[in-house]
């Protein structure tokens, strides 16, 4: 699990490669990543936006921008969690993405963002 604490937001994320979505002989390749949110800060904060940078390893890269995680805006207030589940398929075996949430500090209004750590999506054969 990769972890990384900035802006007063901690946030972790695992993956697993999911062979009963993906299609190797197409060059398919599925991934499910687990994320958890926690707010470190005093003030509560609340979940704007997501920004990722996918890289697949012999495709295009793609950048990804959308409002709020699988269709919520989680609200956090000092010291709570939320935890999700989201996918993203590769045409290769190997690549990660990265990327950053936007948050509102519900007292004064203002927008920040916190940093997701970089996360590898590989395919479990390619490393044998």
């Amino acid at each position: 699990m990769n972890t990384l604490t900035t802006s007063g937001v901690q946030i972790s994320v695992r993956t697993d490669f999911r062979s009963d979505l993906s299609e190797i002989t197409k060059s398919s390749y599925f991934h499910n990543y687990q994320v958890q949110i926690q707010n470190t800060n005093s003030f509560p904060i609340q979940l704007k936006t997501r920004d990722w940078y996918i890289f697949d390893s012999l495709n295009e890269d793609r950048y990804v921008r959308g409002a709020g995680v699988v269709g919520e805006y989680p609200i956090l207030k000092p010291g709570e969690s939320f935890q999700y589940t989201s996918g993203c398929d590769l045409r290769s075996e190997i690549g990660y993405m990265k990327g950053f949430y936007t948050f509102i500090n519900l007292l004064d209004g203002n927008l920040f963002e916190a940093v997701v750590p970089d996360f590898r999506l590989e395919y479990p054969a390619k490393l044998n």
